[in-house]
């Protein structure tokens, strides 16, 4: 929460001179990025006016503000800002403020109630606004998106046929927010299900524009994520971000299953084995809600009940977690249900709902799961059953608790089943890493839903995960890979598909992945937003600076096969060699250049960019994320190609990809390279790779 009204610091003069207010008419105007223009008339009326678009956002207070000042300052949000706040009287006294940043075109929206009182102001509630735009919301489970609906829960998100893009949403309380448009008027305040707020409660609420659909996302949410203090955590920062795991989640193989005639414990030994015996060492394993007891009968057979107690149930385990996990000698990721309304947790802990808000609890429970080898928790039913009452201050508590006391204990934080609050709310908590953006079971059926909801959780950083899928399923590991955050898989014994999964992970199971989620180009955000029923074409990348090379996923949606996009559309400004992953083919492309792809079963290709040498990287051809950071370390390009290469401990040679004009030569400055292998017709060139004797492998390429 910002601390309002005396934030002042030295600004240069032409920023002084920029947000100078000046009054006319009576009004108060302060000047932001681009000529946004945030008024403040004497009537109560107010106004956001943003040229480019020709878009207004007005509303009124009802009344003549008091007090009305005009002052400039930095925060942690924006940066340098000019802010207008007046105060006045609706059932109790409130202050308001409209701040708009020179460094973003962004606005943000403060309501202090100063002495408590009804919960009947919305601010800001625009009567007149931008129409007639395309939109999405995001709602219900795991954020389902919709283009032709709406949620209280979700971001207000809007973009015309040019691609600007408006964004409003909570920056605070995202746990009883509510956005939308209501009676013909645009809002965002505390849902009316919260009838009072207390003295000095403060709502604040971010107003994001900028051209493009994908930039709005990522501008509003580095606004979001600076507003609350969040650390955005690497796409490498925990084991289930950096390493394949293995689950046994709804779904898998051994889901409140076993292999005949084994237990539990020996089943799971040997699913480790078995991956170890296949060079794919697993760096977690995943124990769903079997592994506890649940229900008024404590029986760990329960799927319906909650959490009875908190322990590895006996049986299926004949010992402690904490043996189990010594046994296993990988860490463990733990699952979590709502609390049974028959368990002794129930007069033990302070509960609200279904779940416990009491400290002392989750102090409780990280300590027992910090014994017990536990790197992950996975908190799941959020939307409907590991649920708080609803009121202002519990469902804080509840993931507050839960995410400072993992966070004491180094165990990371996985929501599951969650809705567009818990999204939101992700955004609070540096070591709530990673959310589940897809339905039970990861599947062609999945895959739309997945990449917008892996949109709005990109955005505010946290890694989306896909759930649970087969090793032999080559598009569901394809995105994983590329969704940037977890790779589970769960697999039977003697059914690991080696091949698929190496082009996953290293040899020390460390996944290689993009830089960002993989997600809808805009103009798929545009077409589906049409209901034109054409395929979609999604991208990730991996960016070195003057290199960034592109991932693009595309399938069909419906009748149309006809993909029509330009490399222009991800951010590509210079001409790209557009390589198909497993055609092994490609061709120079101008990033304006308009392309139809008939695409009738999913198709994976990369765009590498050319740069100054004339060459493009395409990469390790042996990885689906041919230049994720794992594995190329470094590349440059400044008339020459240089790249690094790292290696896991055991892998003896990778082999690169590229395209050049004409035959290049390769030269290792550090490991090194067997002989190009150029083919002129493609201008394809191959070489192989040999690490040095400190893992890495540094290359020179160089036309000749």
């Amino acid at each position: 929460m910002l601390r309002m009204g005396s934030i002042s610091r030295a600004l240069p003069c032409w920023l002084a001179f920029v947000f100078m207010p000046f009054a006319l008419e009576g009004t108060t105007v302060a000047v932001g990025r681009a000529g946004l223009t945030a008024t403040v008339s004497a009537s109560g009326a107010y106004e956001i006016a943003v040229p480019g678009p020709g878009w207004r956002f007005s509303g009124t207070i009802g009344q003549p503000p008091m007090g009305l000042t005009v002052q400039s300052g930095t925060d942690n949000i924006g940066g340098a800002y000019s802010e207008i706040s007046f105060d006045f009287y609706s059932s109790a006294w409130r202050h308001g403020a409209i701040r708009a940043y020179s460094g973003a075109r962004a606005v943000l929206f403060t309501l202090t109630t100063q002495w408590g009182g009804q919960n009947n102001v919305t601010f800001p509630s625009f009567n007149q606004y931008p129409r007639g735009l395309h939109g999405i919301a995001f709602s219900g489970l795991f954020a389902y998106p919709t283009f032709f609906g709406a949620n209280e829960e979700s971001p207000w998100i809007a973009f015309d046929s040019g691609l600007h893009t408006a964004i409003l949403a909570p920056v605070t309380h995202f746990m009883v927010a509510s956005t939308g448009i209501s009676g013909g008027t645009l809002g965002s305040g505390i849902s009316a299900r919260i009838a009072a707020v207390p003295t000095g409660f403060t709502q604040q609420t971010l107003l994001v524009l900028d051209d493009g659909i994908n930039q709005a996302f990522d501008a509003w949410g580095s606004m979001v994520t600076r507003a609350t203090g969040k650390a955005r955590p690497a796409n490498d920062a925990d084991i289930m971000l950096n390493h394949l795991g293995y689950w046994t989640d709804a779904g898998s193989t051994y889901y409140y299953a076993t292999e005949p005639g084994m237990s539990y414990p020996a089943t799971l030994r040997a699913v480790k084995d078995d991956f170890a015996a296949h060079g794919l060492p697993l760096g977690y394993m995943q124990l769903d809600s079997w592994f506890y007891p649940k229900g008024p009968a404590a029986d760990w057979h329960s799927r319906d009940g909650g959490i009875f107690r908190y322990f590895a149930a006996a049986p299926p385990f004949t010992s402690t977690l904490a043996v189990f996990q010594k046994a296993m000698s990988i860490p463990l990721v733990t699952h979590s249900r709502w609390i049974d309304p028959l368990s002794p947790y129930r007069s033990q802990y302070r509960m609200s709902g279904n779940v416990s808000t009491d400290p002392q609890y989750w102090s409780d429970i990280s300590q027992y799961l910090a014994a017990s080898g536990a790197a992950g928790f996975e908190q799941d039913w959020l939307a409907d059953r590991a649920v708080t009452d609803f009121n202002l201050t519990d469902a804080d508590d509840f993931l507050d608790n839960m995410a400072a006391a993992m966070g004491q204990q180094g165990i990371s934080v996985q929501y599951c089943s969650g809705t567009t609050r818990h999204f939101l709310q992700s955004a609070k908590y540096g070591n709530v890493t990673t959310i589940r953006a897809s339905e039970d079971r990861f599947d062609r059926s999945r895959w739309t839903s997945f990449l917008y909801a892996s949109r709005l959780a990109g955005a505010l950083g946290v890694w989306p995960f896909t759930d649970v899928l087969m090793s032999s399923e080559t598009a569901n590991l394809v995105l994983a890979t590329l969704s940037a955050g977890p790779v589970g898989v769960g697999d039977a014994l003697g059914a690991i598909d080696a091949g698929n999964l190496a082009r996953a992970v290293r040899a020390d199971g460390v996944i290689v992945k993009p830089d960002a989620p993989i997600v809808p180009i805009d103009s798929s955000f545009w077409k589906d937003s049409g209901n034109a029923q054409a395929p979609m074409v999604a991208a990730a990348y991996s960016d070195f600076g003057v290199v960034r090379d592109w991932y693009l996923f595309l399938y069909p949606q419906g009748d149309n096969t006809q993909a029509q996009f330009r490399l222009a559309d991800v951010g590509l400004v210079q001409a790209a060699f557009l390589y198909d992953y497993f055609d092994g083919t490609g061709r120079i492309v101008s990033p304006g250049e308009w392309l139809s792809e008939d695409v009738t079963d999913f198709r994976y290709q990369v765009a590498a960019p050319v740069g100054w040498s004339g060459m493009a990287l395409i990469g390790d051809i042996g990885h689906f994320a041919t230049l994720g950071k794992k594995r190329i370390a470094a590349v440059t390009d400044d008339g020459a190609l240089h790249v690094t290469v790292a290696f896991a401990a055991g892998e003896t040679m990778r082999t690169l990809r590229g395209y050049s004009p004409g035959a290049p030569s390769a030269a290792a400055t550090a490991g090194s390279v067997s002989d190009v292998r150029y083919d002129p017709a493609s201008g394809l060139f191959d070489v192989d790779v040999m690490p040095g004797a400190d893992g890495t492998t540094s290359i020179d390429f160089v036309r000749q």
